[in-house]
């Protein structure tokens, strides 16, 4: 076993026996190195494998700290901490909405699928071009202002996730290098693990991803692709502004280089930018679901790629076995064409917009989107470490997600947490808010229990 890996071990111990408790900061790299007697460089690798496996984590400016929290046991240590605690009362982490009245309009558009002959076509295998109606009432949902996909280009997954890993893996080879946005979405980290791909991460700034960074990593060592969300970022919920997306556009065609664009969340953004795919349309992956515009437990990804792409990115979702399932594709298109899915986004933008205003008059500071969102940036008061607050919250009951589960490479992680909104029900969300807003008031000294 590497060295490094060895000493790695021995701090692992040391947190799992008590030693190091959740808060404690490790010495600097190089008093750490001098403590163990191992080369500064060793130290280095030492700290990212901890960071690595969840242990701890980096901030700028102030050190690392051990985490407030293990990961759950059965985890794979590339895997984004993101789970749910299993005693959380109050869910702010994860964001699957509903409202009130969409299971019965869901249900109304089954009762064509109890057809005999719908459901046995339905039950049959299905491939990723999907159906001609499923194509058909696809285009349709993923159009936004300025851009209508052809019928012919959409391709199909099982979700979004699978969308997104069949794009990855068809732009960027075992060994190559995807940009990120600095701060981004975690499920990318963990597929770029799973096909051994390198993130780099790439300077944001308030109108989103910074094209110049982008080129300056690209001309650094050349980049397959680059995963960007530029309508309802998350976790930080910007919008990247036309002009952004422009000059996004251009540097794409100028380096020759390929963009994945994620919109699974700019459904609630009815008058939002074009998407970059009409601004960049011969260099632009477009991946979307139905995951969040209904539910999660019956979903399906879209991929819109390139003409020339097309090819790549079904074979690429063929072989990761990522394909959808043909009952998901025949009740997705039903609810699409009988105007299910249209009914229940316009329930959602209102509900999401409520949400956020809940948000905004209880969080103070907390970076509001400019229009309906699920989610919100919170960015701490300075006496707090985004881990100690965690587990301040979760000792009310209360479930936030630290900034470090969305930075993307090994480097710090900004003080602050992303705060989910979509969970429970408006009076509890509000209560939450406020409990939140009371611990962050306080100062962590407050909060520690003997």
């Amino acid at each position: 076993m590497d060295d490094y890996r060895r000493v790695a071990d021995a701090v692992a111990a040391e947190i799992a026996a008590g030693r190091l408790r959740p808060g404690d900061r490790l010495p600097p790299q190089r008093a750490f190195a001098r403590e163990r007697g191992i080369a500064n460089s060793t130290a280095g690798r030492v700290y990212r494998e901890l960071a690595g496996r969840g242990l701890v984590v980096g901030e700028v400016g102030r050190g690392t700290f051990v985490r407030a929290a293990r990961r759950p046991s059965g985890t794979a240590p590339s895997e984004p901490a993101l789970s749910e605690p299993a005693d959380a009362r109050v869910d702010l982490e994860l964001s699957y909405p509903e409202v009130p009245g969409q299971s019965e309009l869901m249900a109304a558009g089954m009762e064509r699928l109890l057809r005999p002959d719908v459901l046995g076509a339905a039950l049959g295998p299905a491939g990723v071009a999907g159906t001609p109606a499923a194509r058909e009432a696809a285009a349709a949902l993923l159009a936004a202002p300025g851009w209508r996909p052809a019928p012919s280009g959409v391709l199909f997954a099982g979700n979004g996730r699978q969308a997104i890993a069949g794009a990855v893996a068809a732009l960027v080879p075992p060994g190559g290098r995807l940009a990120v946005e600095a701060v981004t979405y975690p499920v990318i980290k963990g597929i770029a693990a799973r096909l051994g791909v390198t993130l780099v991460p790439v300077e944001v700034d308030e109108h989103g991803l910074c094209p110049d960074a982008l080129a300056r990593a690209h001309r650094g060592a050349p980049l397959g692709a680059v995963y960007v969300q530029p309508t309802l970022h998350n976790p930080c919920g910007t919008t990247m502004p036309r002009e952004r997306r422009a000059e996004l556009a251009a540097v794409l065609e100028r380096l020759g280089l390929y963009a994945i664009e994620d919109r699974i969340w700019a459904f609630l953004r009815e008058d939002g930018p074009a998407p970059l795919a009409a601004l960049a349309p011969d260099r632009t992956v477009l991946v979307d679901s139905l995951s969040k515009r209904l539910a999660p437990g019956l979903s399906i990804g879209f991929a819109v790629p390139p003409a020339a792409l097309a090819g790549r990115i079904a074979a690429a979702l063929r072989s990761g076995a990522w394909a959808p399932a043909g009952f998901a594709l025949e009740a997705a298109s039903g609810w699409i064409a009988d105007g299910t899915v249209e009914s229940v986004t316009r329930a959602k933008r209102a509900d999401a917009a409520s949400r956020l205003r809940l948000a905004a008059e209880r969080l103070p500071g907390a970076a509001a989107p400019a229009g309906p969102s699920y989610f919100c940036w919170w960015d701490l008061p300075p006496r707090w470490r985004a881990e100690t607050f965690v587990a301040a919250a979760a000792r009310h009951g209360i479930a936030v997600t630290p900034a470090a589960a969305f930075a993307a490479g090994t480097g710090s992680a900004p003080r602050a947490v992303r705060v989910g909104l979509a969970s429970p029900p408006p009076r509890a969300l509000a209560a939450a808010l406020g409990v939140l807003a009371e611990i962050a008031a306080g100062a962590p000294e407050d909060t520690l229990v003997d």
